[in-house]
């Protein structure tokens, strides 16, 4: 699981979370979108809200579980 915020700085732009979220909207399928999430752990809002069902189905499928629609970051953070 990775933040915004932690694919923004490991592409050398620290500030830009909101650009990494618009960018996720054009990767291709066989990219992990799904393990992105926001500083807090939630899913972040979409357009459609069946973006945001399937990103909780897929993160529950992989054996990451939302508590409180939140993903314990301090568990499953990825610290690359």
């Amino acid at each position: 699981m990775v933040t915004y915020g932690q694919v923004a700085a490991l592409v050398g732009a620290p500030r830009s979370a909101r650009a990494v979220g618009g960018a996720m909207r054009h990767c291709p399928e066989d990219v992990p979108w799904h393990r992105v999430v926001n500083a807090q752990g939630r899913i972040s809002r979409r357009r459609r809200d069946a973006g945001m069902l399937t990103q909780r189905i897929r993160l529950e499928q992989e054996g990451v579980p939302l508590r409180r629609g939140r993903v314990v970051l301090e568990r499953f953070r990825w610290e690359g």
